[in-house]
């Protein structure tokens, strides 16, 4: 695989100002690297979850005006889409990094993961590292460590996730831009790897 990393210019692309402009650029750096690493890791995933996993580039075809904030490769054990299931992403905002397990609001099942993962919160204790992050809203850059959320808080998201229509859950890990910048493209394929392992159980829980 023929991926060389992120560079500053991919994470400036995001302060470009325009739709068009801003999405000939995303198009031009940030695509092609994310369709590489698609290629790559939905193998990789099919083999950790024993499931035939798609991958899937965003294209944010439903903009008209606003540019996007961030843009991902998402995969999911479907070849139409990702949207409706439990998925993997791997994206840029122009702060971080972002490799995610993803349950988002157009999930029909997210009730039920919302319940599994409340039953569990002491498997996910001891499965998911304190560095790794929990999001409710995937719009949104911003994330709770794990180390930092009592048993009450994840309750909370878990809770939130089974009764609130546009609720979210993420899980997975934030790598600064100023971190990620510096690993050539072998050393992010590993990192995201030792990260796709350790978001494993909670999909199994999906």
């Amino acid at each position: 695989m023929n991926f060389t990393g992120f560079d500053q210019t991919d994470f400036d692309v995001f302060h470009i100002d325009g739709l068009d402009e801003r999405m000939k650029a995303l198009k031009a750096s940030i695509r092609p690297k994310l369709e590489l690493l698609g290629t790559h890791f939905a193998e990789e995933l099919s083999l950790l979850t024993s499931d035939e996993m798609s991958f899937h580039v965003a294209k944010h075809a439903r903009r008209t005006v606003n540019p996007p904030n961030d843009t991902w490769v998402a995969f999911a054990n479907n070849k139409r889409g990702y949207k409706q299931h439990p998925h993997f992403q791997i994206g840029l905002w122009e702060s971080h990094l972002f490799i995610w397990y993803a349950v988002i609001y157009e999930a029909p099942n997210k009730t039920a993961v919302g319940s599994l993962l409340e039953e569990n919160v002491p498997y996910l204790r001891k499965h998911i590292p304190g560095e790794f992050v929990w999001s409710d809203d995937h719009t949104k850059p911003g994330a709770y460590k794990m180390k930092d959320l009592s048993d009450d808080q994840l309750l909370h998201l878990f809770q939130r996730l089974q009764s609130i229509k546009k609720s979210e859950i993420l899980c997975g890990f934030h790598l600064p831009r100023e971190e990620a910048v510096r690993l050539s493209g072998s050393e992010l394929v590993e990192l995201i790897y030792d990260v796709f392992v350790k978001l494993i159980p909670v999909y199994k829980l999906s």
